[in-house]
């Protein structure tokens, strides 16, 4: 049996999408897997704002164009990057363990965010990640900055900037641990939607579902569903700080959720507890705790439309 991949193909995605590989040539006899190398429209205009672009959706339209057309039988994308409504046809089939959740700061000198001086300029194109670290360190100067991850770093030097803030999952996944000078707790700084999370995307009719499936990692299914139907139902896209953590253990499910105004001026913040089984309800039900809490406040003043 033959199946094609589709991926991104920056070093991080593709150290992804062999991971998904290997997994499946493990658990599936008799299989080829080929890696096909997509060109988003993410990837192509690098310097320009996600919003601008038009949302994180421009890192995987050009992959689920592809998957529809036939092109590719299945898609492997980092979570975090996929929009909270999928094309009709296709569906996500397994999501894979989880890599770690949090933040870090990779800084000059193995400065954490306590010692830097006043008016440290800090990189990172996350509205989320400027709100949270604005909150703590209202004196900060936050510098817009995108590309992979050897390109941020890269700017540490290239934009004299004091560190900047990334994902601890890929800077692990890229073996590149040694240069973290400090996680972020997800106290202070609560991840995006679906971070560290590596979903496995197919057409739905497809008879790769059913054999694809044992890839799935319900107890991250579950917490990534519950993160998606909470950013969902706020309906805040890319113009507000938002983040979510759900955590699932023993059909047992938890969910965290935050917005904020884009300065960290003002955070809403709460969760909710349920079961697994009930992980969109969960979300759906959080979200309107939040927005009754402030956030449709918060929506009104930044997002407009």
């Amino acid at each position: 049996m033959n199946i094609k991949i589709g991926t991104r193909g920056s070093k991080l995605a593709l150290i992804q999408t062999n991971l998904v590989a290997k997994e499946i040539e493990k658990r599936i006899r008799e299989v080829n897997v080929e890696v096909c190398i997509i060109k988003t429209s993410g990837d192509i205009m690098k310097e320009d704002s996600l919003l601008k672009i038009g949302g994180k959706g421009v890192f995987v339209k050009e992959i689920e164009d592809a998957l529809q057309s036939g092109a590719i039988d299945l898609a492997v994308h980092s979570m975090k990057d996929v929009p909270t409504e999928i094309p009709t046809g296709l569906i996500f089939t397994a999501i894979m363990p989880r890599e770690d959740v949090r933040d870090v700061l990779i800084s000059k000198n193995g400065i954490k965010i306590e010692q830097l001086p006043q008016g440290a300029k800090i990189g990172t194109g996350s509205l989320r990640r400027a709100a949270q670290l604005l909150a703590v360190r209202h004196d900060l100067k936050i510098v817009s900055v995108r590309g992979n991850i050897e390109t941020r770093l890269k700017k540490i030097e290239t934009e004299n900037l004091d560190g900047v803030i990334v994902a601890a999952a890929g800077i692990k996944r890229m073996g590149l641990t040694g240069k973290i000078v400090q996680y972020l707790p997800v106290e202070t700084m609560l991840p995006a939607v679906g971070q560290g999370a590596l979903g496995v995307e197919i057409r739905a009719d497809d008879e790769l579902r059913a054999l694809l499936a044992v890839l799935n990692h319900a107890p991250t299914y579950a917490a990534v569903t519950a993160e998606r139907s909470f950013l969902r139902h706020l309906g805040g896209g890319c113009c507000l700080p938002i983040g979510a953590l759900g955590k699932a253990e023993g059909g047992k499910l938890a969910l965290e959720g935050i917005v904020a105004a884009p300065d960290g001026s003002a955070i809403v913040k709460d969760k909710l507890a349920g079961t697994a089984g009930e992980a969109e309800l969960l979300g759906k039900k959080l979200a309107q705790l939040i927005l009754e809490k402030g956030g449709s406040r918060l929506l009104e003043m930044f997002c407009p439309c």
